[in-house]
């Protein structure tokens, strides 16, 4: 059933693939304004039958009964005109994955609008969620920004911040940061249609590129400080998992803190388990062995993630003290 006209409300294009993105289409359905057709990646092969998938935001919008559209790319003239026969007054691009040529920037009335999941200048590029814990940043938020043609160098139209905590991993950033991004771009939506929304060039000081996630950086090096590794392991969770060598395997690490040498421990070998509390794994770190990585919710290998409480339970005897994880060579982990 389709809602009455509202002289407020903006045609909008929508172009977005993970459920990072999907969060932001739900809130412009549920909005004023009227979503007139999808963008998103084509299907993909997933699971072990590596059978192709529909997008989150694919999913979704053919819930709505929404056109979709899943061109390889937007560089193709055809795709273009297409794209620009819709005579949207507005595209809104969440976490899309292809390039918007200049042609496709220009061809909606207001332009095209980003979802973008940092507080801008800081952390442009693929990963800003996991980068702004990995680096200890105290907060993080969406910007809501005009895009041009540079990578995300657009003008900023809205600004929402949400602090990042000692605990706050990089699922829990994902998911605050996709309902956030969703409220926000309704707002940035509801400005434009009514009276405007005044744009903000980025500072020049204070740009930091969010470098794309690779599995082979999640290995951890327990030279590192223990500060560092802590926050490492909250922002590879759920992806890619920090881990070590484990007797002959991995051990995957999901949550961890900083902690200090017992009373009447020396410093250790970096990498050395040190007898564990009730409910935490503790190893020696640092480059000198003086400080503590605390781990509290890991895996073994072929096991479920569980809190260490549960695994040293069940396992006590894979976890004794002086066992050495890690490399143990002159190699530093990629």
């Amino acid at each position: 059933m389709s809602r009455p006209h509202d002289s407020r409300s903006l045609s909008v294009i929508f172009a977005g693939t993970p459920d990072f993105a999907a969060e932001s289409l739900a809130a412009l359905l549920a909005s004023r304004h009227r979503v007139i057709a999808v963008y998103t990646q084509p299907d993909r092969p997933s699971g072990r039958g590596r059978k192709l998938t529909p997008s989150p935001v694919k999913a979704l919008a053919l819930e709505h009964d929404l056109p979709v559209y899943q061109p390889e790319s937007l560089k193709d003239p055809e795709t273009q005109a297409e794209l620009a026969a819709l005579d949207a007054d507005i595209m809104v691009v969440v976490a899309y994955g292809l390039i918007l040529p200049g042609a496709v920037l220009e061809a909606p009335r207001l332009g095209c609008l980003n979802v973008h999941a940092s507080l801008l200048p800081r952390w442009r590029g693929a990963a800003p969620i996991q980068r702004a814990i990995e680096a200890g940043d105290a907060e993080s938020g969406v910007t809501i920004m005009q895009m041009d043609e540079g990578l995300d160098t657009g003008d900023m139209l809205l600004v929402r911040p949400t602090p990042i905590t000692a605990s706050t991993t990089g699922g829990e950033l994902h998911d605050t940061l996709a309902t956030l991004g969703g409220e926000a771009i309704v707002e940035a939506l509801d400005a434009l249609a009514e009276a405007g929304l005044s744009a903000t060039p980025q500072p020049e000081e204070g740009v930091t590129y969010a470098a794309k996630l690779s599995k082979a950086e999640a290995e951890l090096d327990f030279r590192c400080p223990a500060a560092e590794l802590a926050a490492r392991v909250r922002a590879f969770n759920p992806w890619p998992v920090a881990w070590c060598a484990f007797d002959g395997d991995r051990l995957r690490l999901l949550l961890a803190e900083t902690h200090d040498l017992g009373e009447g421990e020396a410093p250790t070998a970096p990498g050395t388990l040190l007898a564990h509390d009730d409910d935490a794994l503790r190893i020696a770190c640092g480059p000198e062995g003086r400080e503590v990585l605390r781990v509290t919710r890991a895996q073994l290998p072929g096991g479920k993630a569980l809190p260490v409480a549960e695994l040293l339970r069940a396992r006590a005897d894979r976890f004794p003290a002086g066992l050495q994880l890690g490399r143990h060579d002159e190699e530093t982990p990629a």
